[in-house]
This record gives structure tokens, C-alpha cells and sequence, in this order.
């Protein structure tokens, strides 16, 4: 928890980041970055982002946190699940892929509150033993949830009764779609929760944990809020 000099404890939540070249100003190097709309969403909700460079953090840090946000990204090397890559499956970060293995293995030994957003969620179902659909236009039926670069695919998703998704955003709600691979099978500790109207797996939740909510959509890219303040709220209670 930190105060940030206001004396109002705020829960510490970790967002993993991108490691990428950037340019800014005269500048042309690699970077840790992070669209700050992610930073904006746990701010807005009360919590205090901590931001988690790759290539430089270790499991350790979840020790001095109150929760994490997986981020989303690049995609997972199909080698962590058993898989050689496909035609479509060209920029992985394996490095990335590493860093934030670790820090998530641990988020769930200490059941940390965990929101798992896009490649986040991918990342969450390779860490527990499922695999990857590699490319959705392959797959026969399936809708576009990716509108082109920089541009997010607006779908309705419907939530599972009785889920800790269906409390939160009820039976149906929009979603921000930039993804091109998706949840092949699912992880054992894993249950299914929101689908799209293609019928693609959009989020999956962890029973039995304080909070473990995945979702294939962007949530820090609209104005809704719900999830984060589910998760800051979260990470403001005590550990079973």
C-alpha cells in the first residue's frame, strides 16, 4: 500500500509493460513502455500503478504488491505450449514471455488479485497448462476482432450466470477487440465466462481465488471501469 503523501493508503497494483524500440523527441532506442490508458484506469479507480519493466523485474516484486495487471502485447512464443509457430504468428517476445511467467507464477502462489487483459489472458491459460487458437480468421465462422493496426473491433460479449464477470457487467456488455489469437483449450482452474456473438472465448475467471478475471478485450480502452474497480477493491482486502 502506499499513501502517496496523502495519507490514504493506496493498494500497489503492478502492471507488466512492453519492451520495444521507441521513438520520442531525438531519440531512437529500446524502451519500456505502456499505453498510459492502462496507468489512467487503476489511478481512476484508487489505485496506485507500479509499473513492472521487462528485462529488469523479477518474481520478487509481488511481494510489495496488492495486485497485478498483465498487460497485453505481442504474442506468446507457441513454444511455452508445445507448438511450433504458424504463417501468422511472426512477433514474439520471449523475453517478455519469461519476465512476466515468473511474476504471474507467484501472483498465484500468494493469490494475488490478478486482471489479465488480451495477450494477459493468453499468457494466464499457457501459465496454467492450456493452449493457443494461433490465428481466428483460420478458424471457420469466426468473426473479425481486430479492426487493423491501432484500431479496436467493437463486439458484444454475453457473461456466464453466477460468474464474478455476469456481477460485475451483468449479461451482456460492449468490448474492444485487438486480438488475433485466442484461448484454444482451456487451463484446468479455468472457467469459460464471456463469449462473443461468433462464439469465441472472450474471458475466463479462476474459482476460488480473491480475484482472477482474464479478458480477451481491452477494458483501458473504454470509459467503463467496472474491472479495475473490481480488482482495486479487491486488492484492498486482506488474504485469506
Amino acid at each position: 500500500m502506499s499513501d502517496g503523501g496523502s495519507g490514504v493508503l493506496r493498494p500497489l497494483i503492478g502492471i507488466s509493460t512492453y519492451r520495444e524500440q521507441a521513438r520520442w523527441g531525438a531519440w531512437d532506442v529500446p524502451a519500456v513502455l505502456l499505453p498510459a490508458t492502462y496507468a489512467d484506469a487503476v489511478a481512476s479507480c484508487g489505485g496506485e500503478p507500479v509499473l513492472l519493466p521487462t528485462g529488469s523485474v523479477s518474481a520478487d516484486v509481488v511481494a510489495h504488491l496488492d495486485a497485478l495487471v498483465l498487460a497485453g502485447g505481442a504474442d506468446i512464443d507457441p513454444a511455452r505450449y508445445g507448438r511450433t509457430a504458424g504463417a501468422h504468428t511472426r512477433v514474439v517476445r520471449p523475453e517478455r514471455d519469461a519476465a512476466e511467467l515468473a511474476v504471474l507464477e507467484a501472483a498465484l502462489g500468494r493469490d494475488l488479485p490478478l486482471l489479465a487483459v488480451c495477450r494477459g489472458m493468453q499468457l494466464l491459460n499457457v501459465a496454467l497448462g492450456g493452449d493457443l487458437v494461433q490465428h481466428l480468421p483460420d478458424v471457420p465462422g469466426t468473426g473479425t476482432h481486430c479492426a487493423g493496426d491501432g484500431l479496436f473491433e467493437r463486439r458484444e460479449v454475453r457473461t456466464a450466470p453466477g460468474t464474478t464477470l455476469a456481477a460485475l457487467l451483468g449479461p451482456t456488455a460492449p468490448a474492444d477487440c485487438h486480438h488475433h489469437q485466442a484461448l484454444g483449450n482451456v487451463a484446468a482452474g479455468l472457467v469459460p465466462t464471456a463469449w462473443a456473438e461468433d462464439g469465441v472465448l472472450e474471458a475466463v475467471e479462476a474459482a476460488g481465488r480473491r480475484f482472477c478475471v482474464g479478458v480477451q478485450w481491452h477494458p483501458e480502452a473504454g470509459e467503463d471501469r467496472r474491472l479495475f474497480g473490481a480488482l482495486v477493491d479487491a486488492a484492498g482486502r486482506p488474504s485469506r
